[in-house]
């Protein structure tokens, strides 16, 4: 069960999934186009394509999906994508934006999970992915709540892996760098010049790299070795000098934004 479906990762992670011959279900909003994405994968790959469209920020309706969802169907793998950021100064965020990106990234990841796991469990072996991203290792400047959800993200899905060591749950927490998935976050990688392109990865090879080291039980993915380099250096600065040399580079994001 993949949510956040419809584009960019979570469809290049439904692809990989359907290659390997898993049967899968998509979760993405309303209007998405995600039924066709779902005809494509069932024709191409032969496998069962479940599709599920609603706001997962909707508690009621999340509920009432994944009811449905548990009831009709043994989930054995989940994979929650879904999520949402942008580049701004933060008096120049809306009250209704901010609420919105922690919503969908921390409290849909925390509820899904939840509601999930007891279904997970009845499995000899299951697993959990969960979406972070290399902005959670480090504040930034001009996105502010984004990196502080996704290291959210990333301490939840850590605690997680040691709370079920010893069952057949398998915890792991990717960690993707940039990422070229639609035009206005590839004008904003763009403007941040080379910088902003080391560790650029397609979706595809992310959603590869990510699908096969969750199956192999790896705790913490980062895909890329530009990646995992660059996270080894910036470990060894000051969190104050990271931050601003971070920070400078999103800066230049705003005019894309």
């Amino acid at each position: 069960m993949i949510t956040g479906a419809s584009s960019g990762l979570g469809k290049a992670l439904a692809i990989q999934c359907a290659s390997m011959g898993m049967h899968i279900i998509l979760i993405a909003l309303p209007g998405s186009s995600t039924a066709s994405l779902a005809r494509n994968i069932a024709l191409q790959y032969g496998v069962s394509v479940q599709v599920f469209e609603f706001d997962l920020t909707d508690s009621q309706a999340l509920h009432s999906h994944l009811e449905h969802i548990t009831r009709h169907y043994n989930v054995n793998f989940l994979v929650n994508n879904a999520g949402m950021g942008g580049t701004s100064h933060l008096v120049d965020s809306t009250v209704e934006n901010i609420d919105r990106i922690i919503q969908l990234n921390v409290r849909s990841t925390a509820m899904v999970t939840r509601l999930m796991i007891p279904y997970l469990l009845k499995n000899e072996r299951s697993y959990i992915m969960n979406i972070s991203s290399m902005a959670a290792f480090t504040p930034i400047a001009y996105k502010t709540v984004y990196p502080a959800t996704k290291a959210f993200i990333s301490s939840f899905s850590l605690g997680l892996k040691e709370e079920f060591a010893g069952t057949g749950l398998s915890v792991s927490v990717v960690y993707p760098g940039p990422m070229m998935t639609n035009s206005q976050t590839s004008r904003r990688i763009i403007g941040q010049g080379f910088k902003g392109k080391m560790g650029l990865l397609t979706a595809t090879a992310i959603a590869k790299l990510a699908v096969h080291k969750t199956l192999a039980g790896q705790p913490a993915i980062i895909p890329g070795w530009m990646n995992r380099v660059n996270h080894l250096l910036m470990s060894l600065l000051p969190v104050e000098w990271k931050s601003r040399i971070v920070s400078r580079e999103v800066k230049k994001e705003i005019q894309y934004a």
